[in-house]
C-alpha cells in the first residue's frame, strides 16, 4: 500500500482540540500511516513558547538555580492535554525523569528535543500507533546534514505499512550517539527523512495556514494561495525571503521526487500548496508566475572602466578583494564597460572602507559608486523564458506605479526577473507587480503557464 507522511506544527497540537483535529485528518485517509509532530504550539498571544520554557529550565540547572516555576508550566502543559483527551500516556512518570535528568546536568539539545519528544509519546497513545524514538534512527553528521545510514535504518524500522507509527520531529543523534537537533526548520526536515526513507507517496505538511501565498500577505491583501510551485521556484521564492520550507525541510524528498503538500489542519477540506518536481499539465491556467518575493538588506557596488571587457581578469580581481573581506556576492549585473555587485548589506557595513579603497588601488576603476541601501524583487515563474511579454509587464507595471528600476538582472535559467528599486518605493513596487500579474489569462493559451492560484 502507498503510503502518506504527516508532519503537524506546533499550532496543530497545541492543546487537546487540536489533537482531536489531527486524530480525524489521519483517520479520514489510511495512507496516512507515518505521523511526525512538533512540540505543542502557543494556543494564544499570552502562552509561553514550550521550548523556551525547557531552555530556561536547563540554564537554571546549570547555574545551580531554582527552575520549579518555568518547570511546572511544562509539566502542566503536558498533564492538561494527556487529562482532556482522557488517556494514560505515563507523562507524570515521563516528566518526573525529566525533571531528574535536568538536576543531574543535560546538553542544551536533549532538552530542546524533549517538547516533540513528550507530545510524540502523547500523539502515538492517541492515534494508537507504535512510538518511533528518532535518537536510535536519525544520525545528525557535524555538518548537520543526514547520514545516508538514517533511510536504511529508517526504512527497517518502519517496514510494516499496515501499522501506524509516530516518530518525533527536530531531533536524533550525533555520531557520538547523543541527542542532537537540527538547526532550523527541524520537525519539517525530520518529516522529509521519514517521507524519504519509506518512498512516501507524498508528504504531507500540516499547519495553520492553506497552503502558500504567491506574496507578502503584510504588503498585498489577501494574496492568492499557490496551488502548484516547483522544488526550484520555491528556493527562489525562500532565497528572496518568502515565508516557505527551508532548503534542507526540502533536500531529502526533493532529491527522490516524492512531492510535498502543505496543508491547514483547521481547514483540511483547503487542497493547499502542492511542491513538486514538474508542474501538472492538469492544473487550472491562472497566471504565467509562480509568485513574488522580496528583500530589503541589500547593498550594491558599481564599478565602471573603460575597455573593461579587453582587460583579462578584472571581475576575477574584484571577487577575490570581496572574498579576501569575507564578503559574498548576491548577483553581478554588467554592461561592457561597468558591472555592479549585490551584496548583503549587513555582510559589509562596517568593511566598506576598506573595500572600497582596495577596489581603487587595484583596479583603477573610472567611476566607483557605493548604494548602501537597495531592495530586491525577484519575479519567479518555471514558464516565463517561454512567454511572451513578461518582462514588458513588469517594467509597465512599475512605470505605472512611479517606481525607479536601479537593477535588471535575469539569471541563465531565466526562471526569474529580479528587479532592484530603493527601500522606500519596496512595498509599492511589490504591490505594482502582483497586481499586474494575478489576472485571469485564457485557458488555451500557448503561452501561459500551470497556475499556482486557484480561480478566484
Amino acid at each position: 500500500m502507498s503510503r502518506i507522511v504527516c508532519k503537524f506544527g506546533g499550532s496543530s497540537l497545541a492543546d487537546a482540540n487540536q489533537f482531536r483535529r489531527v486524530l480525524a485528518i489521519v483517520e479520514s485517509d489510511p495512507r496516512r500511516s507515518i505521523v511526525v509532530p512538533s512540540a505543542p504550539g502557543k494556543r494564544s498571544s499570552t502562552d509561553a513558547k514550550l521550548t523556551d520554557l525547557l531552555y530556561l529550565c536547563q540554564q537554571s540547572a546549570t547555574l545551580g538555580t531554582d527552575f520549579t516555576s518555568p518547570y511546572a508550566q511544562v509539566r502542566e502543559r503536558f498533564l492538561e492535554i494527556e487529562r482532556d483527551l482522557g488517556i494514560d500516556a505515563g507523562m507524570a512518570g515521563h516528566l518526573t525523569a525529566l525533571e531528574a535528568a535536568l538536576r543531574e546536568g543535560v546538553t542544551k539539545d536533549f532538552v530542546a528535543s524533549r517538547g516533540e519528544y513528550l507530545n510524540g509519546l502523547l500523539l502515538a497513545a492517541y492515534l494508537g500507533a507504535e512510538f518511533v524514538d528518532p535518537e536510535h534512527f536519525i544520525i545528525i553528521a557535524p555538518n548537520g546534514s543526514v547520514d545516508p545510514e538514517t533511510y536504511v535504518m529508517l526504512a527497517g524500522r518502519l517496514a510494516n505499512a499496515e501499522k501506524r507509527y509516530v516518530v518525533p520531529g527536530f531531533y536524533g543523534r550525533d555520531t557520538k550517539g547523543r541527542v542532537r537537533t537540527f538547526s532550523r526548520g527541524g520537525s519539517d526536515i525530520s518529516g522529509a527523512i521519514v517521507a524519504r526513507a519509506v518512498m512516501a507517496e507524498l508528504y504531507e505538511n500540516w499547519t495553520d495556514v492553506s497552503g502558500l501565498l504567491m506574496a507578502d500577505p503584510r504588503i498585498v491583501k489577501d494574496p492568492k494561495p499557490m496551488q502548484e510551485v516547483t522544488y526550484a521556484e520555491i528556493r527562489e521564492l525562500s532565497y528572496m525571503g518568502a515565508s516557505v520550507l527551508h532548503d534542507e525541510a526540502i533536500l531529502p524528498v526533493r532529491e527522490v521526487g516524492i512531492p510535498i503538500n502543505i496543508r491547514n489542519t483547521n481547514a483540511p477540506e483547503h487542497d493547499g500548496t502542492r511542491i513538486v518536481s514538474a508542474l501538472s499539465p492538469h492544473v487550472e491556467q491562472t497566471t504565467e508566475i509562480a509568485g513574488i518575493a522580496g528583500k530589503k538588506n541589500f547593498a550594491m557596488i558599481s564599478v565602471e572602466k573603460n575597455l573593461m571587457n579587453k582587460e583579462v581578469g578584472f571581475i576575477y580581481r574584484l571577487l577575490g578583494i570581496l572574498e579576501r573581506h569575507a564578503v559574498s556576492f548576491e548577483h553581478c549585473p554588467s554592461s561592457i564597460d561597468s558591472m555592479s555587485v549585490i551584496i548583503d548589506a549587513t555582510d559589509i557595513e562596517d568593511k566598506i572602507e576598506d573595500v572600497l579603497a582596495e577596489i581603487r588601488e587595484t583596479l583603477h576603476p573610472d567611476s566607483l559608486d557605493y548604494v548602501p541601501a537597495i531592495a530586491l524583487i525577484a519575479i519567479v515563474g518555471e514558464g516565463m523564458s517561454k512567454t511572451i511579454g513578461i518582462a514588458a509587464k513588469v517594467f509597465i507595471a512599475l512605470r505605472d506605479a512611479q517606481v525607479n528600476v536601479r537593477i535588471i538582472n535575469q539569471g541563465a535559467s531565466e526562471l526569474n526577473i529580479i528587479v532592484g528599486v530603493v527601500p522606500d518605493e519596496y512595498e509599492r513596487a511589490l504591490a505594482a507587480l502582483y497586481n499586474a500579474f494575478v489576472t485571469p489569462v485564457p485557458v488555451d493559451s500557448a503561452t501561459s503557464r500551470a497556475s499556482r492560484a486557484p480561480s478566484a
